[in-house]
């Protein structure tokens, strides 16, 4: 029998909370997740992240970037209040902790998932193009080597659009899992010149859908599969059709529910 994928909350529980925020973190893990998306930028100053997008606009109405802002900026700003836009006005809603909704950095994730009671695992997507370019796979694999999650046995995989950002990551922490990410039908065949024999699929379920014959050919020759992002029931079933190892998911709570039914 084919064991269910593993279920990864995608931003944190991102449905129901805003993405990348300590609450929306702590909610995946309430609701069961088994390993926690990410995706990481540089700040000015060297820190890394938990932010998608390259500037601020749909988070937190700031059309500042990133890559330019020092973390101590980052922090005074309000990444969460878009996501529930009314809810100063509602009078039953619980009252939130400040800190659940700030820009989150990594350190303080990794932190997170090392103090919490169960095993979790972590999947960091560095974000490319970026001004730092290597500096950023440079900084992950510093910070995970602080927790010593760099070597053989790390609960963490980095995943990336970028071959040359994954070539980076493996020359400097060898032993760490690697996922090439593919949102069209070629992406796959034309890293596979530069990817080792390790490297893991990551398709978005689009591409699932529209050409699952050449995602068995990939399963077929042994590669895992990683896809992302998974919410309907129809896409879990077409994932587990497929023998895909991880669904990455806004719902995790529903997901796992799902899946154990």
């Amino acid at each position: 029998m084919q064991a269910r994928p593993q279920v990864v909350a995608h931003r944190g529980s991102s449905a129901s909370n805003a993405e990348h925020t300590l609450g929306a973190y702590v909610a995946a893990l309430d609701e069961g997740a088994e390993a926690l998306e990410c995706d990481v930028r540089l700040t000015a100053d060297g820190h890394l992240v938990c932010v998608h997008d390259r500037d601020l606009r749909r988070v937190a109405n700031s059309d500042r970037v990133v890559s330019s802002m020092e973390l101590s900026d980052l922090e005074q700003l309000d990444v969460a209040s878009w996501k529930h836009p009314w809810a100063d006005l509602d009078d039953e809603a619980p009252e939130m902790d400040p800190e659940l909704g700030k820009v989150l950095t990594l350190r303080r994730l990794l932190e997170t998932v090392a103090d919490y009671s169960r095993p979790v695992e972590l999947a960091i997507e560095t974000k490319h193009p970026t001004r730092y370019a290597g500096l950023v796979e440079r900084r992950l694999v510093e910070d995970l080597g602080d927790f010593g999650w760099a070597g053989k046995g790390s609960p963490v995989r980095v995943m990336s659009f970028s071959w040359i950002a994954l070539r980076r990551v493996r020359q400097s922490a060898p032993d760490l899992r690697l996922v090439f990410l593919m949102d069209g039908p070629s992406d796959w065949a034309r890293v596979r010149p530069f990817a080792d024999n390790d490297w893991i699929a990551g398709p978005g379920i689009k591409l699932l859908r529209k050409y699952p014959d050449q995602i068995r050919r990939i399963r077929r020759k042994g590669t895992e599969l990683h896809v992302w992002t998974v919410n309907e029931p129809d896409d879990v079933d077409l994932c587990v059709e497929l023998g895909v190892s991880a669904v990455i998911t806004d719902r995790p709570g529903d997901t796992l529910a799902y899946l154990e039914r």
